[in-house]
């Protein structure tokens, strides 16, 4: 669950380190408190989208850090584990910096790792329900999406998906081979004479820098030759040369190091100076003895060369690049050639085939116990939620085969007794809709393993009786994991087990968001204001009372 929240310079807050308690608490106060900025930030340090408007006016960065809990056991600590991070003795900390010119940072138990990594952490300790979600339950996608995760089977859809597209990819390359067969001739053709002309040319890098070395030699030839000759004749013919005058002046210095020892050292480096000047000497004159001029050699090279620079110049390359030009014609060729047979790619294509509608079929039994179990609760519930006759159904229609499976899905809702069941976007009406949307999240979310669960206004549209069962269902909901929920209504707040208002505070010139956790009494203030608004009075602040003792009964 999550311990701590801790955020510096965010939005209109400078600076608040929260600590949280389980159960359900609830998070309420005026409009435009900030009461949301609280879940934006913790939704930045579980990964969220970083926006340069986060960060406070005046200030360079945000910066955001979220504690967890850390289960001793479970998919989040094999995944620190395999990323290499570290588990700090049951706890895991997310931090994420904004600076203000839009560039984020993040870290897990104080190691660098990206958004996307930090968003998987997330994933596994808190989830989000932002105040708009039941306008997604509208939308085809976003149903299906939350009838595979409610029956467990988000890998098996996304492994339909990859399949489909798999399949459809074949049949593309057998129908472009069947109607394209004289255009992929023509471009076999051209590929096989560029390869061929490459291939001639034997182009081997190592070999490629040699004949560049040998030409080099080659076309200087008579002035390496000319400066061979000058440098043995000064350096080893004639009494004046280098290396005679060294062996004079070593043999001379022997002879004094004999009468003086301190003249040892300067006898080994003049004994050395001679030895090296000899092996120049000798190393110097074999190399002048195999230089030679070549004129036939050298025109070979060149005319290798010229056929090297020519080919590569064609192609827009640089010579040491055509190894790589001649790889991915090859690469391609192949291609077309396996493109090419389109009764080949009709069996692949249908191998292809079965093995999507094997995954579809696999997908499609994983749903049916879902939906059906989904169907009756959502149903249930709604009997509590001032919809009594209603009824909720989630349909699997059979359709042809797409990247989703062999069948549609759509919620279907009954509102009243004795209506028929319709889509869900036709027939229900925005407090409808709320409440239906409510319940499918407080369900789904019952059977999510994750421990925090976030609620931010999704009890938009819904009053009087209904909100208290909306509180108790959270209430509920408390029992078994961290709910916190942002609400207007007091009879949601009157059912959590603790509250925290936020509110606006003057700062100098600055208006800042100021968190306050509240005791019985305050609380008492707190639901008598959202019940009575400006002027509140002593029967606004009974009934406040009454409702919060009635709930702690309930509860117990």
């Amino acid at each position: 669950m999550l311990r701590r929240l801790t955020i510096r310079d965010f939005v209109i807050v400078d600076r608040l380190e929260l600590d949280f308690q389980d159960g359900f608490g609830a998070l309420t106060g005026e409009t435009g408190a900030g009461k949301s900025i609280l879940l934006d930030a913790l939704g930045l340090a579980l990964g969220g989208r970083a926006e340069p408007g986060a960060v406070r006016v005046g200030r360079d960065k945000a910066d955001i850090s979220a504690e967890f809990d850390l289960p001793p056991t479970g998919e989040l600590v094999r995944w620190l584990s395999e990323h290499d991070l570290p588990d700090d003795e049951g706890v895991v900390i997310l931090r994420r910096v904004v600076e203000s010119a839009g560039r984020s940072r993040a870290w897990i138990n104080g190691v660098p790792v990206t958004q996307t990594q930090l968003r998987e952490a997330g994933d596994w300790l808190a989830d989000i329900h932002g105040q708009h979600a039941h306008h997604a339950l509208l939308k085809a996608d976003a149903q299906r999406a939350l009838v595979d995760g409610h029956a467990g089977a988000a890998d098996l859809a996304a492994e339909v998906a990859a399949r489909f597209r798999s399949w459809q990819q074949l049949a593309e390359r057998r129908r472009a081979a069947e109607h394209d067969s004289a255009a992929s001739e023509r471009e076999r053709e051209l590929l096989a004479w560029q390869i061929r002309e490459v291939e001639e040319l034997a182009f081997e890098p190592t070999a490629w820098d040699e004949l560049n070395t040998e030409h080099s030699r080659l076309a200087h030839a008579a002035g390496l030759m000319e400066g061979a000759d000058e440098v043995i004749t000064t350096l080893g013919d004639g009494d004046l040369s280098v290396a005679n005058m060294l062996r004079q002046i070593h043999v001379r210095i022997e002879s004094m190091s004999g009468i003086d020892s301190g003249l040892d050292e300067v006898r080994e480096l003049l004994s050395g100076a001679a030895i090296q000047a000899d092996e120049a000497l000798h190393t110097l004159r074999r190399y002048r003895d195999h230089l030679d001029l070549d004129p036939s050699r050298l025109a070979e090279i060149e005319q290798q060369i010229g056929r090297v620079t020519d080919i590569a110049r064609k192609h827009r390359v640089v010579p040491e690049e055509l190894p790589e030009l001649l790889a991915g014609w090859q690469r391609r060729l192949e291609a077309l050639v396996a493109d090419a047979d389109p009764v080949r790619l009709a069996e692949e294509e249908e191998s292809a085939r079965r093995e999507y509608e094997a995954a579809a079929e696999r997908l499609s039994i994983a749903r049916r116990p879902a939906v059906k179990a989904l169907s009756q609760e959502i149903s249930d519930a709604m009997q509590t939620l001032a919809m009594a006759g209603g009824r909720f159904e989630v349909a699997l229609e059979p359709c042809a085969p797409t990247a989703h499976g062999v069948e549609s899905v759509e919620f279907r809702v009954a509102a009243n007794l004795n209506q028929p069941l319709r889509p869900l976007a036709k027939v229900a009406s925005g407090g409808e809709l709320s409440r239906i949307g409510l319940a499918i999240q407080v369900i789904t979310s019952r059977e999510s393993a994750t421990p925090t669960l976030i609620f931010d206004e999704v009890d938009v549209g819904i009053g009087g009786g209904v909100a208290e069962i909306v509180g108790r269902l959270l209430h509920r909901l408390g029992q078994s994991r961290q709910v916190l929920c942002v609400t207007h209504l007091p009879q949601v707040a009157a059912c959590a087990d603790w509250q925290w208002n936020i509110a606006k505070a003057k700062r100098g010139e600055e208006v800042l968001s100021a968190v306050t956790p509240l005791d019985v009494s305050a609380r008492v203030e707190e639901i008598a204001r959202m019940l009575g608004g400006v002027n509140i009075t002593e029967t606004t602040r009974r009934h406040a009372a009454e409702m919060l003792a009635a709930d702690r009964a309930n509860a117990l």
